[in-house]
C-alpha cells in the first residue's frame, strides 16, 4: 500500500496541467498514465495535418506561455513538445503503463482506495489518497456507431484516431462518418490526396473561417453572446453562401450559445467548403444499411466505396473503474453538472474531474487551477 495525498489518473493535458499547479503549491501528488507516455492521444492517435483549432492566445496550459514564435495555429508535432517541455519545467514524473482498475472510498478513513496494474511488471500496486483527481480523459476510447450489415464491410473500417494521412487512399472511394472538425479536416485532408471523398453530414452543423471564430472568441468577452453570434452567423453566410443546398443547414442557436451549452466547438473550416462547394467532396445524409461495399443512405441514396472513417469521436472510460464517484459524473463518465460550468470539477469527498467539461485547453487550465486552489484550502483547513 502507497500511501499519496494527491493521486492524478491520467498524463494528458488535464492530468499535466494539475499537476504543475499543485507543484506551485508544494502540494505532493503521484500522476498515473495507463500508457507509455504522457497525451498518447496527441501522440499515438492524431492525424498528420492536425492542429490546434484555436488560436493559442486561447489555449495556454497554466503558468507557461507558448514560445513568442509559436504559429497562431500550433501543429500536433509542437504542441507534442511543448508538453515535454512542461512536463520538463515542473518536474512531472508521471507513472507510465499503470492501469487503473478501481478507485473506491473509504468512509472511515476519509480517503480513496485505489487498484492499479503495472502493465509491465504484470504486478498489482495499491494506493490510498486523501484526494483522487479523474483526468482520464473524455477521449479515451474510440466511438464507433452501431450499422446495420458494417460486419459485412470488406474494405477498410477504421475510426479517426488509426488515420494518419491521405496518401495511401489516393484513387480509392472513401467515405467519412461524422462532420465534427476531425471529420471535415479528414475529408479535405483525403481529397487533397486524390482520393474519391464522400462525407455523412447527420445534423446541422456551424461551419466558421479560423479568423471568425478568433474575432468571436475576443467579442464574446466585452459583448453578449448572442449578438456576437448573430454577427459571425451573418459574416460567415456571406463568405460561404448559402450552404443548404449542398446539405449543409447551420443549428438554430448560435456556435458560442451552443458550445456553452454542450461544449461543442464550431467546425474550423481548412478548406472542406470549398471543395465541397466545387464537387470534390460529396455530401451524404446518415447512413441506414450496408451491404458488402455498398452503403445505403437516407433518401435511397447509396454508393460503394473501399474505405470508411469514423470520425463519430470518442467516449470516457472514467465510470469503468470509478466507484462512488456517481454524483460528480453521469453514465457517460462526464460531469453531471456540465452545465454549471463552475461547479463541474468538484464532486463529493474529495474528488476532482479535470478536463472532462468539453471546454478544451482553454477548460483544461481552469479546471486545473479549481481543483489545485480547492485541495490547498482542504488541506489548510484539516486539524492538526
Amino acid at each position: 500500500m502507497e500511501e499519496v495525498l494527491v493521486l492524478i489518473v491520467g498524463a494528458g493535458p488535464a492530468g499535466l496541467a494539475t499537476a504543475a499547479c499543485l507543484s506551485q503549491f508544494s502540494i505532493p501528488y503521484v500522476i498515473v498514465e495507463r500508457e507509455s507516455c504522457s497525451a498518447p492521444l496527441w501522440q499515438n492517435r492524431a492525424y498528420d495535418r492536425l492542429k490546434i483549432h484555436l488560436a493559442k492566445e486561447f489555449c495556454e496550459l497554466p503558468h507557461m506561455s507558448y514560445p513568442v514564435d509559436a504559429p497562431t495555429y500550433i501543429p500536433k508535432n509542437q504542441f507534442v513538445k511543448c508538453l515535454d517541455d512542461y512536463i520538463e519545467r515542473f518536474n512531472i514524473q508521471p507513472k507510465y503503463l499503470t492501469a487503473v482498475e478501481s478507485s473506491t472510498y473509504d468512509i472511515d478513513e476519509k480517503c480513496w482506495s485505489i487498484i492499479a496494474r503495472d502493465i509491465e511488471k504484470c504486478t498489482i500496486v495499491n494506493y490510498k489518497a486523501k484526494f483522487l483527481v479523474v483526468a482520464s480523459g473524455e477521449n479515451s476510447e474510440d466511438n464507433i456507431p452501431v450499422v446495420p450489415g458494417l460486419e459485412t464491410f470488406p474494405g477498410v473500417a477504421i475510426q479517426s484516431s488509426n488515420y494518419k494521412s491521405g496518401i495511401s487512399y489516393t484513387g480509392r472511394n472513401v467515405l467519412v462518418v461524422g462532420s465534427g472538425n476531425s471529420g471535415m479536416e479528414i475529408a479535405y485532408d483525403l481529397s487533397s490526396h486524390g482520393a474519391n471523398t464522400s462525407i455523412v453530414i447527420r445534423s446541422p452543423v456551424h461551419i466558421m473561417p479560423k479568423e471568425l471564430i478568433r474575432l468571436g472568441m475576443t467579442l464574446v468577452r466585452h459583448l453578449p453572446m448572442k449578438l456576437v453570434d448573430d454577427l459571425i452567423v451573418m459574416m460567415a453566410n456571406f463568405i460561404f453562401g448559402d450552404l443548404t443546398r449542398h446539405g449543409i443547414t447551420r443549428p438554430k442557436k448560435g456556435p458560442f450559445v451552443v458550445k456553452s451549452g454542450s461544449g461543442r466547438l464550431a467546425v474550423i473550416d481548412v478548406g472542406t467548403v470549398g471543395l465541397i462547394k466545387k464537387g470534390n467532396i460529396k455530401v451524404q445524409g446518415r447512413m441506414t444499411k450496408i451491404k458488402g461495399k455498398v452503403v445505403e443512405f437516407e433518401g435511397g441514396k447509396e454508393g460503394s466505396f473501399d474505405a470508411i472513417l469514423f470520425a463519430t469521436g470518442y467516449k470516457s472510460t472514467a465510470n469503468r473503474w470509478l466507484k462512488n464517484g456517481e454524483d460528480m459524473l453521469n453514465s457517460d463518465g462526464l460531469p453531471n453538472k456540465e452545465l454549471e460550468f463552475q461547479n463541474h470539477w468538484k464532486g463529493a469527498n474529495m474528488i476532482y474531474c479535470a478536463g472532462l467539461g468539453r471546454r478544451g485547453l482553454a477548460g483544461i487550465a481552469l479546471d486545473a487551477k479549481n481543483i489545485s486552489s480547492d485541495i490547498k484550502s482542504s488541506i489548510e483547513s484539516m486539524p492538526g
